[in-house]
């Protein structure tokens, strides 16, 4: 989330010719697109002046030749040519965000010292490489048409990030399904199987069960994917989060129950932190909170993907299911999901070593929608004891309030200690 980010995170930046270096500040972060800007923190600093500025190439077509640009470790420039041949939505760097990806082939040999390569059409930037496929001969490219968007939201201070529409949606190719959608006189069309409801979907009056025939103009077609000029059938997504800026109104026409309709749907875009499970965490921890040696966290997906490639199958099915359908908890006033992680051994958590990733419903009475509700709650024991309830086996564990607390001033003093 850009705004978590410490915007004077210094950064070291190395002149390729001279190996001269200079600190530089984070001015904006996207992680979704997985771009950056960054400038020297010295105001007259000059060591960019000996550089040539780049522009930006206007969007290049399949067949177009393009060259990547690398340096050796003695400071020379290496030109390579890939052709582009074709271009797809695809994620980057973030679980489920998607972007237009450009796909090139030809031979590249990596040469040392080179982190990020520029890729150019004639004497303007084309896009940013993003992988390369040795085996296939084929590079993964981030268009410059993604730079700019990003450049251009940024340029008045305050970063938005990409708009997103909040929704899943199904194909509509099986005849019989679109009969009952009433699609016979239409080509097209997409399924809405899924609505956020504080998404720009939701907010905007898109409805489960409606079928998106147009995107701003755009004929949707069976699959979900509309008519590129330059590229052909791209993804709808694109005409999401690859032209309009987060605050734009963006047209749709939907059909309603046998009825066409015309939705005006101002995006808008949800930042990891307001979703239910955050999707990924970069420059802050988790939310937590340590009660006599329980360790209790709001669920993040990094944390699932800690039980490996296969987390989807491995992980807890309870947390699992917070992170597929968070609507359920939702639903329910949940901002976040509060879990027990691990239980640290202590006089107070005897009997409870083996109890974790259960999810807390209440403590003391109280019910938990985030962990700032946990330590609200925890200022009003009965009789001396805490009363934590989960949502599953335990049920109920008890915790004596003033051991809990000494405890607590003993783990924080271990850890100070280590700290020193």
């Amino acid at each position: 989330d850009p705004d978590e980010v410490p915007l004077k995170t210094p950064v070291v930046r190395t002149h390729p010719d001279t190996g001269r270096k200079a600190t530089a500040e984070v001015i904006a972060v996207d992680y979704e697109a997985n771009l950056a800007l960054i400038r020297p923190i010295e105001a007259d600093s000059d060591f960019l002046n000996d550089r040539r500025a780049l522009k930006l190439a206007d969007s290049p077509e399949p067949g177009d030749l393009l060259h990547v640009w690398q340096i050796e470790d003695n400071g020379t420039s290496v030109s390579t040519p890939v052709v582009l041949t074709r271009a797809e939505v695809t994620g980057y760097f973030v679980d489920n965000a998607y972007f237009l990806t450009y796909e090139a082939n030809g031979t590249l040999q990596y040469h040392g010292g080179s982190f990020t390569l520029p890729v150019l059409k004639g004497d303007r930037l084309a896009g940013m490489l993003l992988s390369y496929s040795s085996k296939e001969q084929v590079s993964n490219i981030l268009p410059a048409n993604i730079i700019q968007h990003f450049l251009k939201e940024q340029s008045d201070g305050d970063y938005n990030g990409f708009p997103t529409l909040g929704i899943a949606f199904s194909q509509t190719l099986d005849e019989q399904f679109r009969k009952y959608l009433g699609l016979n006189g239409h080509k097209g069309g997409i399924y809405v199987s899924k609505v956020i409801d504080e998404s720009s979907a939701g907010k905007s009056g898109i409805k489960e069960g409606d079928v998106i025939l147009e995107i701003g103009g755009h004929p949707i077609d069976a699959r979900g994917n509309y008519d590129d000029p330059a590229f052909g059938k791209l993804s709808m997504s694109h005409l999401v989060r690859g032209k309009p800026f987060v605050g734009d109104e963006l047209p749709f026409k939907i059909l309603r129950k046998g009825k066409e309709k015309n939705v005006g749907v101002k995006l808008e875009r949800r930042s990891p932190d307001e979703h239910l499970v955050d999707p990924y965490m970069f420059d802050r921890g988790p939310n937590f909170l340590i009660l006599g040696g329980l360790v209790f966290q709001e669920l993040t997906r990094p944390y699932l993907k800690l039980y490996g490639d296969s987390w989807k199958s491995r992980a807890p099915i309870k947390l699992l299911l917070a992170d597929s359908q968070p609507e359920k908890f939702e639903k329910d006033g949940s901002k976040k999901v509060v879990f027990l992680t691990r239980v640290i051994p202590t006089p107070a958590t005897l009997g409870y070593e083996r109890v974790n990733s259960v999810i807390v419903t209440k403590v003391n009475g109280q019910k938990i929608n985030e962990i700032a509700d946990f330590s609200n709650a925890l200022a009003s024991p009965t009789e001396g004891i805490h009363k934590i309830e989960f949502d599953d086996f335990p049920g109920i564990i008890y915790v004596d309030a003033d051991l809990a607390e000494q405890i607590n001033s003993c783990l924080l003093y271990t850890s100070d200690a280590a700290d020193d």
